[in-house]
């Protein structure tokens, strides 16, 4: 089945190791997502303005306007290490 085959290459993406049982429980789940997408193209659309929400959405955020905030060293004056205006922080990513 083509749906195995999508199981088996998105576990190896995530590097994931699955058992057989677990193989087939996806498959079946897999099979069960594809199956109500099908379903959802039977539904009539005609006249539907295509939407990303189904309500109305406004932006409520404040106008972004330029203004005067901390200068580098207010923004600096608490921070445990500094250099050359700037934080030092523990590196995160190796």
């Amino acid at each position: 089945m083509a749906g195995e085959l999508d199981v088996g290459y998105v576990a190896q993406l995530a590097r994931m190791h699955l058992t057989a049982d677990e193989t087939e429980l996806f498959q079946k789940q897999l099979g069960d997502v594809l199956h109500y997408a099908e379903k959802l193209n039977e539904v009539n659309v005609e006249g539907v303005e295509p939407a990303a929400h189904g309500l109305p959405i406004f932006n409520v955020f404040r106008e972004d306007k330029a203004k005067d905030w901390f200068t580098p060293a207010q923004a600096l004056s608490n921070a445990p290490r500094q250099a050359n205006n700037l934080f030092i922080v523990t590196k995160v990513v190796e």
